[in-house]
């Protein structure tokens, strides 16, 4: 096989089941494309070892044979592990994350190397002083978003069928819908984060950056289930693959918000979430609602708080070392140090709360809610800041406000891919309360089948 595998990771494994190419031949296809690719996806290939698993992948298993990008943030034994920062260049990885045995072990698959995020996945580009900028496969010259832009990269640019991914205020979601894939972000605790779980603030999740639906539901069937070293890991649900279109939802209450009642979202894009949502809504059976929406939003207290366990990692090295940071996240340690105290970590506790019964109150009126992902297309990436483009706000400080709530409270979220706006995919964000993850999953299924999207970037430079 001469270029990569342009399908989806399943049909991947269904090819090489039936003989039509080999675990090998799929590895070496996608180390060229890697090696010829303008994206800067990667941050590290494990060559041989890749080659290594591929000559005895089996291609019984879930995603036997399969090259898999590995989102950098997560360990692997062997791995630099610099969580794309300069602070920690120089280290090596010494275990493995749990999720990541079980997509090796039981899924087969085969890591081919670690792509990239921005610096200790704080910011929603990648962009880093260590890696440089990571391109859009749709125009390069755009972000890929982040934290888990090089995933996105790698996977709709035609490096690797699948990539892994997590989602703290929209890192699944944001690259996913910057760059036309479909992005899951689990119920909180749906796929464990362990060993060496970080617990504060519970708003991360792990997942994958998907071509298909059923890509995602395979790898909750892989990867999901408790795991003891994540005291708030969900028991294992099965079957998710199998489960796919079985989930009632005639009947079910959706509402339409594309700004969630307080976004700037781009006119345009606003546009086509409202044609999306009610073709959607149309095609599942749903029952429409017409009810007010205003998305909790935590203020600069939060923001602080979730500083507290970088500034625990970085030890010694802050603020010595501040001037290898990126900018941003210098900044935000300088000012969390100047501010954080006793009182505002109180008031961020009671932001979360109101958080959580603002989000609760609306789900008891409704069973999704339809909005935007992003508030406008990806912007061009080496936009450090939020800037003006006509009378729009673009740029990274305008994103996050659709996608962190249900992060907050640990909400189910899925991004659809559903059109371009001047040429650059526009996701739809479905929101559901919790545990409602196969529901979402087969709104996603229905989209899919009645509208398709290109499972990779049309002209993708590989």
């Amino acid at each position: 096989m001469a270029d990569p595998w342009l399908g989806d990771a399943c049909s991947l494994v269904d090819a090489m089941r039936a003989g039509e190419l080999t675990p090998a031949d799929a590895l070496e296809a996608s180390l060229k494309a890697i090696e010829n690719s303008r994206l800067n996806a990667f941050a590290y290939i494990d060559e041989e070892a890749a080659r290594e698993r591929a000559s005895s992948a089996d291609v019984s298993k879930p995603f036997g044979g399969v090259p898999v990008g590995v989102k950098e943030l997560d360990p692997v034994v062997g791995w630099p592990w610099s969580e794309a920062s300069l602070v920690f260049r120089d280290r090596v990885a010494t275990y493995n994350k749990t999720w990541f045995d079980r997509l090796v072990g039981t899924g087969g698959a085969n890591p081919v190397g670690a792509t990239i995020a921005s610096e200790f996945g704080g910011l929603n580009i990648s962009n880093s002083k260590i890696h440089g900028v990571t391109g859009n496969p749709w125009n390069p010259t755009k972000t890929a978003g982040g934290s888990s832009g090089g995933s996105s990269s790698a996977v709709a640019g035609g490096l690797v069928p699948i990539g892994s991914g997590g989602d703290g205020g929209g890192s699944i979601r944001i690259p996913a819908a910057f760059c036309g894939l479909l992005g899951m972000k689990g119920t909180a605790g749906r796929i464990p984060r362990g060993p060496q779980t970080e617990i504060a603030p519970l708003t991360v999740v792990l997942g994958c950056q998907a071509r298909s639906v059923r890509d995602v539901a395979r790898w909750y069937d892989v990867c999901a289930g408790y795991d003891s070293r994540d005291p708030y890991s969900l028991p294992k649900v099965p079957d998710w693959e199998r489960s796919l279109g079985s989930f009632p939802l005639r009947g079910r209450r959706a509402v339409i918000s594309p700004n969630l009642g307080s976004a700037v979202v781009r006119p345009e894009v606003a546009s086509l979430v409202i044609e999306a949502g009610e073709a959607l809504i149309r095609d599942a059976g749903l029952s429409r609602v017409d009810i007010p929406v205003q998305m909790p939003q935590l203020g600069l207290e939060w923001a602080m708080c979730n500083l507290v366990g970088l500034k625990a990692a970085l030890g010694e090295a802050w603020p010595d070392r501040k001037e290898e940071l990126t900018t941003e996240i210098a900044f935000g340690l300088t000012i969390a140090d100047q501010m954080y105290d006793i009182d505002l970590a109180g008031r961020a506790e009671h932001q979360r709360t109101a958080a959580n019964e603002t989000m609760a109150a609306l789900f008891d009126q409704v069973d999704f809610v339809i909005s935007a992902t992003n508030p406008d297309v990806a912007f061009p990436a080496d936009i450090g800041i939020s800037t003006r483009v006509g009378d729009r706000q673009v740029g990274p400080d305008n994103n996050g406000a659709l996608t962190i709530p249900a992060n907050i409270v640990g909400n189910p979220a899925v991004s659809i891919p559903i059109g371009t706006v001047d040429g650059l995919p526009v996701g739809m964000q479905v929101m559901a309360t919790h545990h409602m993850d196969g529901a979402l999953l087969d709104l996603a299924s229905i989209a899919e089948r009645e509208r398709p999207w290109p499972l990779v970037a049309p002209d993708a430079p590989l």
